[in-house]
């Protein structure tokens, strides 16, 4: 996964304005287009259920078109950690990012990659996972399944872990992964703070 945060147009216009992307929400405001905002926080504390070790993850926002990073990383990866006892991976690596939007499609989600790496240092992809933002605000501790694109016998010789997409994006979309032939992998654990603001101009109440 790239370092790249898919915003679809959004990103387009928070690199326009640097890292002046909170006063570019002001002046949306202050031209009379309505603005909401959402503030993530939290951490992906581990993973489980993986039968390699070496695990590390990657990570990255994924949001429709009206949606802007104001503040914080859209993207990242936490450290590798080697299950010395279980098969649990800790890595308690911290999320905080502060969106705005225009409108509620494409409602956020965070792309997940678990990667592990063999004895000889090489990596190999161990499941993608897709774990959308709940809606109502609070903290939530959440577990988001992976999964990995099932091989041929000869592309597992090829080198460690399973199949790569082409497109990692891929893994947020139902209709393209329902074309892939797949199996399960472990699972992610993450805790996330929702914080909305504003959301009542779009007619959304959130409890």
């Amino acid at each position: 996964m790239s370092d790249r945060v898919s915003l679809g147009r959004g990103l387009s216009w928070q690199r326009e304005c640097g890292s002046a992307g909170r006063a570019c929400a002001i002046a949306a405001r202050a031209g009379g287009s309505p603005m909401a905002e959402l503030h993530l926080f939290g951490e992906i504390e581990g993973a489980s259920g993986f039968s390699q070790r070496r695990l590390f993850c990657k990570w990255g926002l994924h949001a429709g078109g009206a949606w802007t990073l104001l503040a914080g990383a859209g993207a990242g990866q936490t450290q590798v950690d080697d299950p010395q006892v279980d098969d649990v991976a800790h890595w308690g690596h911290p999320l905080d990012m502060h969106l705005a939007t225009k409108g509620l499609q494409g409602w956020p989600k965070l792309l997940l990659e678990v990667w592990h790496v063999d004895s000889w240092g090489r990596r190999g992809l161990a499941g993608y996972g897709v774990c959308a933002v709940p809606s109502a605000p609070g903290s939530h501790l959440l577990t988001c399944v992976t999964w990995s694109p099932r091989g041929s016998p000869g592309q597992r010789l090829l080198g460690p872990g399973a199949p790569q997409l082409l497109r990692p994006e891929a893994a947020a979309s139902a209709g393209e992964r329902f074309r892939l032939r797949t199996e399960s992998a472990g699972t992610v654990q993450l805790r996330l703070g929702v914080l909305p603001r504003h959301l009542q101009r779009f007619g959304v109440a959130l409890g």
